[in-house]
């Protein structure tokens, strides 16, 4: 379904668009609605007594928001800030505020914020309401001086500092439709009153600081001190799963490094299972850091990841301390 759906996004289907377009046309309403009833305070939204960061974009789908986090919080780390995430917790069912820690159940706590936790060493915590969130990770850790929220831009209740949108060259381009007729989930107008966009890969139209993954050393999920090169899988049969929002990017990615595999794509979040990789036929099995946290409790030998890094214009740094320091 989520296929069929992005599909007729992207080709703009006729008998999909007589459906959905008058749908699309009441989501920017109650959407436009919601932000002004916020705007003029008669929805409240709730202050913290620390600064808050959200990183998060205007479209469904993954756009690099992620990989962001955990570079804007080891940058913050790097300038004297002690930053805790918090996140909605997609593809875990826990609802109320939730600690997070590298060995949480993805399937509790969701996967992106377990990969957080590992890669940051810093306090994540996750719930439905990212305020509660907020505030049980304030009071179970008070030396924490900043609130990263992965995701969260449409997530008014939360007072913020600083709002960074991710997108990336497709963001607008061929569907500039607002859910369910298109893609967005705000319209592309909101850009215009964030903070800063970052744009992930190549460049876009809009004033964006640019942002590349890089990754090129493969570690075995059985055993992270086994490590890889892209030519140590030249002759082998391989298979690249990933079940992200673009599973194409992380494809193209080992493209560029000389892989020749094929490819697996999976619904984001999708909640693998030994049963899932026992019928891969291959010699290598390669998959994202944010798959491997949800099958390294049945991984085989086989399966390897490719860890990747958020490189960011080194311009915004500087633009995000100036904003806090006025705070």
């Amino acid at each position: 379904m989520q296929k069929f759906i992005q599909n007729a996004w992207r080709r703009k289907d006729a008998f999909f668009y007589i459906i959905l377009v008058p749908l699309s046309w009441l989501f920017a309403l109650i959407t436009a609605l919601r932000r002004k009833l916020y705007q003029f305070g008669i929805l409240k939204s709730t202050a913290l007594p620390v600064p808050v960061i959200i990183i998060g974009n205007i479209n469904v789908g993954g756009s690099g928001k992620t990989p962001a986090v955990i570079w804007l919080a080891n940058q913050l780390k790097q300038q004297g800030y002690k930053p805790a995430v918090i996140s909605r917790g997609y593809g875990g069912n826990a609802t109320q505020a939730t600690s997070v820690t590298p060995a949480s159940l993805p399937s509790i706590v969701g996967d992106e914020p377990v990969l957080i936790a590992s890669r940051c060493g810093c306090p994540v915590w996750v719930g439905a309401n990212r305020v509660d969130a907020a505030t049980e990770l304030l009071k179970a850790r008070p030396d924490c001086n900043l609130i990263i929220s992965d995701d969260g831009l449409q997530h008014y209740r939360l007072k913020r500092d600083f709002e960074i949108a991710v997108v990336d060259a497709e963001t607008g381009k061929n569907n500039a439709r607002l859910l369910p007729a298109g893609p967005l989930r705000e319209p592309l107008s909101r850009l215009d009153k964030v903070d800063a966009i970052v744009c992930n890969g190549e460049k876009t139209n809009y004033a964006a600081y640019q942002m590349q993954l890089v990754g090129e050393k493969f570690y075995n999920l059985t055993d992270a001190n086994l490590t890889a090169s892209s030519a140590d899988f030249k002759h082998k049969k391989v298979t690249a799963l990933a079940g992200i929002g673009k599973p194409e990017r992380f494809f193209e990615h080992l493209r560029k490094l000389g892989l020749t595999f094929a490819s697996m794509s999976f619904a984001d979040h999708y909640a693998f299972t030994a049963q899932d990789l026992a019928k891969i036929d291959c010699d290598a099995i390669i998959m994202t850091e944010k798959d491997a946290v949800k099958c390294k409790s049945f991984a085989r030998q086989n399966c390897w990841v490719l860890p990747v890094e958020a490189s960011i214009d080194e311009a915004l740094m500087p633009l995000i301390l100036n904003k806090l320091a006025k705070r």
